[in-house]
């Protein structure tokens, strides 16, 4: 009796060493994300311009079922309720991004829509009121139609755009704002806007255009950094960085060439954007490297990568005051040497990405809960342990289920891996935010794909908001601040041996010894 009662003691101890019982550092923040063109709706009112966005969706043939995301969520009309439901969930703070053509309908600084102001001040001084820190992303992918129209992206114009129209949204809100984000996940939007024409605004230039495009966005970044830094940091005190996003990138197998491949794979995404700015500065040498050989081999007479200046590598370095992460995934990746006769950002990495069909899926998301703890060490040992704020990460699924148990599952097994990372492993990471507080406008999945918190009725005019499982598991989460070590519970056989005082069950540690003694 007493060895069957020692392994059941052994086997809770080691089932207790695979899920970590601790609490996050108590300076840890949680929070909730949205984007403005998933939820707002209101496309057409109160002066707002239009989006690119606006744009894709109308033009028919881009989106499932040829949705829009003219009405969404109608947060513009129910922000109050959204208001809400941050404060039944206990979050610290609320990430949401501001319209750039509901602001500025042009686009530019010297024509702004004081209906859009209003609507944001209110936004602002409702969370603030309900004890809700704003943290703003300046864009979420929806570019006013105007500027796409001169050029978008691809024009140089747009890091001065840009750099306006980021001291006009710190003018208006810094006051009261104190977390800014310039551009959320650059990686995405570009090769899916410039490279596939999946995105809006739906071109197809996966050799070219994604590179001088990730140029000009890395530059504007940069200058509306150092705008905030200079002009209104003194007086604000408020932080400002960037949000990037990546898989983790595990080796297909142990043969050293796809190890080398994994990692040429997060530098061809994370590293892209992460180098210039966390990293050494300019772009990663395997991306030069690659992408001048496959250059030449295709004709040109230079590489289709564009080089910062000396001056703008250094104006860029260090231009982010945290490392902003949005992570969902992992894929496995192999070494392959990949044709060269169409310039593509895809076969300029040389890689083939795979899966293990062990994993459990939703939609393009596999579980690997380990993937986001190697992707914060891998973060943390290439640029020097940044502290981190983790932007976005979440589970989708195709259903309206209010019982969301994959989803509550995904949430608490790669939370606790970020409590692994940042107990066990040293890494910086400051926050958490989940994604996303409801169901929404899912870009081109439009509402066939849902990662809500909370279900909303998109067939009713009023669009309830209601609670799924996963709210609830997100509100404890944040009242705990992660997973206290939970009431320990001894084998009955062992009750008897602990009382007696047996000397052979010392492995029964004296806490769990302590407890039994009060019970009885």
């Amino acid at each position: 009796m007493r060895f069957l009662s020692l392994i059941l003691a052994c086997a809770a101890v080691a089932t207790r060493a695979d899920f970590l019982y601790d609490t996050f550092p108590d300076y840890f923040q949680w929070g909730v994300a949205t984007a403005s063109y998933q939820i707002e709706g209101a496309w057409n009112v109160d002066g707002k311009g239009d989006s690119i966005w606006d744009t894709y969706t109308h033009a028919g043939g881009n989106v499932v079922k040829n949705e829009t995301g003219d009405i969404a969520c109608d947060s513009y009309n129910k922000y109050e309720d959204d208001v809400q439901l941050l404060q039944d969930l206990g979050v610290n703070f609320y990430r949401f991004s501001l319209s750039w053509a509901r602001l500025l309908p042009t686009g530019r600084v010297d024509q702004p829509n004081q209906a859009g102001i209003d609507y944001y001040n209110s936004l602002i001084d409702a969370l603030l009121a309900a004890g809700v820190e704003p943290m703003v992303t300046l864009y979420h992918w929806d570019l006013p139609q105007e500027l796409d129209d001169q050029g978008g992206w691809e024009n140089e114009d747009m890091v001065q755009i840009f750099n306006e129209y980021a001291v006009f949204a710190f003018e208006l809100f810094g006051d009261r704002v104190k977390s800014w984000i310039t551009f959320n996940e650059p990686y995405v939007f570009i090769t899916m806007g410039y490279g596939q024409g999946a995105h809006a605004p739906g071109l197809q230039s996966p050799g070219e255009k994604v590179y001088t495009v990730a140029h000009v966005v890395l530059k504007a970044h940069a200058e509306a950094w150092h705008s905030y830094n200079e002009l209104f940091r003194p007086t604000q005190d408020g932080v400002i960085g960037i949000t990037l996003d990546s898989e983790w990138k595990e080796p297909y197998s142990d043969d050293p060439e796809d190890i080398e491949a994994a990692e040429r794979a997060i530098q061809f995404c994370l590293g892209w954007f992460a180098n210039p700015i966390f990293g050494s500065g300019g772009y990663p040498t395997v991306m030069k490297e690659k992408i001048l050989e496959k250059s030449l081999e295709q004709g040109y007479e230079e590489s289709r990568l564009p080089e910062f200046t000396e001056e703008e590598e250094n104006r860029i370095h260090g231009t982010s005051d945290f490392f902003g992460l949005n992570h969902y995934t992992t894929s496995l990746v192999q070494n392959a040497d990949r044709p060269s006769l169409v310039p593509s950002y895809l076969n300029d990495r040389d890689i083939i990405t795979r899966v293990n069909s062990t994993w459990d899926r939703s939609e393009w998301i596999f579980v690997v809960p380990w993937g986001l703890r190697s992707l914060l060490n891998w973060i943390s040992d290439s640029y020097g342990n940044p502290n981190v704020i983790i932007t976005e990460n979440g589970m989708s699924d195709s259903n309206a289920t209010l019982e969301d148990a994959h989803r509550v599952n995904y949430f608490r097994l790669y939370t606790n891996n970020v409590l692994k990372a940042i107990k066990l492993d040293g890494c910086d990471v400051r926050s958490y935010t989940a994604w996303t507080l409801m169901d929404n406008f899912e870009w081109a999945f439009a509402y066939d794909v849902r990662f809500g918190l909370h279900h909303v009725d998109f067939e009713d005019p009023e669009r309830p908001r209601t609670p799924k499982a996963s709210a609830e598991f997100i509100r404890q989460l944040v009242a705990d601040n992660g997973f206290p070590e939970p009431e320990a519970v001894i084998p009955e056989v062992l009750e008897p041996e602990i009382e007696n005082g047996d000397p052979e069950i010392v492995a029964i540690p004296e806490p769990i010894r302590a407890k039994f003694r009060q019970k009885h």
